[in-house]
């Protein structure tokens, strides 16, 4: 009887040790990773179904856009700025993009990958830590400048709609050199107008100016730049403009108050060459108008002086 017993108690801690085991084997590998915020770059953040992901970035967020809401789900809460949640809500495999946007004008781009539940061999990102990239560093014979971020900068008589950070002597400097005094405008409402570029070793780096003309506040989307072409038809239509890739860039302020306006540099390696029919182009849009970005107009070869005057 003492043996039956015994047996029994065995076989009951056995299949207990085993309902532990293959709950412990249901748990996915779960990660902590680390990523320097690289626009060039694109992250890739594993997710798994019923369980959620974070993405921590440096500053507070501004916007979040999924390329298929219906298999992922992103949540941003003011309660938490700096933090972004993304869930695969489709058991079945799935993989979309995503885009963050911080309010200093940092883009932060995704690739969301899930293998489903049926796949459990995959690891889980549990938090993605966006972490600071180094300065990106130009040097030309006009003059040295570094290009780190959009930061808010207040130059001499210039207004603007939010409370800018104390410059430094070295931004205020920049700002000063690189101003373009005299515009030539491009646009309506939203005005744009670029200065005379720098370029060392196919790097350009063109000075910019945005003014805000309409009667209401507006929110600036970093900026692009494009090589555009057109046909040779009499109509001359745009048949293609490819982004070109943007090293960095800066700006004073990316919110503009009726009548503010902004400057900044942008910075990127220039195409070897282009076609006739081609031109190099700096587009400037706001938020709440993607599709309708100012562009103007770069020379693709900078002057043999250099810098903005």
């Amino acid at each position: 009887m003492k043996i039956c017993l015994s047996l029994v108690h065995l076989t009951t801690a056995s299949l207990l040790l085993l309902h532990i085991a293959s709950a412990q084997s249901d748990l996915p590998q779960a990660r902590i990773v680390s990523s320097n915020v690289d626009p060039e770059q694109v992250v890739v953040l594993h997710l798994r179904p019923g369980y959620v992901s974070s993405v921590r970035v440096l500053e507070e967020v501004s916007s979040v856009v999924l390329g298929d809401p219906g298999t992922f789900k992103a949540d941003h809460s003011e309660a938490e700025p700096r933090l972004v949640f993304f869930k695969a809500t489709s058991v079945k495999p799935a993989q979309t993009n995503a885009l963050i946007t911080t309010r200093g004008g940092h883009e932060i781009s995704l690739s969301l990958v899930s293998q489903g539940k049926s796949d459990r061999s995959e690891p889980v990102d549990y938090v993605l830590n966006c972490e600071r990239p180094r300065s990106f560093l130009i040097a030309s014979t006009h003059s040295i400048f570094v290009v780190g971020g959009t930061k808010n900068v207040v130059a001499e008589n210039q207004p603007t709609s939010t409370a800018p950070e104390k410059p430094g002597r070295q931004e205020q400097d920049l700002l000063r050199s690189e101003r373009i005094e005299n515009p030539h405008w491009e646009g309506k409402q939203l005005r744009v107008a670029v200065g005379q570029a720098i370029e060392k070793e196919q790097q350009m780096a063109v000075p910019f100016a945005v003014l805000n003309s309409s009667a209401r506040t507006i929110e600036l989307l970093p900026p692009q730049i494009q090589l555009a072409g057109t046909s040779k038809d009499k109509h001359r239509k745009a048949i293609k403009a490819e982004p070109v890739a943007i090293k960095d860039y800066w700006i004073t302020s990316r919110r503009l108050a009726p009548g503010a306006r902004a400057d900044g540099i942008v910075v990127f390696e220039r195409p070897v060459f282009k076609e006739s029919r081609e031109r190099l182009l700096l587009a400037v849009a706001q938020a709440e108008e993607v599709d309708r970005p100012v562009l103007a107009p770069i020379a693709f070869v900078a002057p043999v002086s250099g810098g903005a005057k």
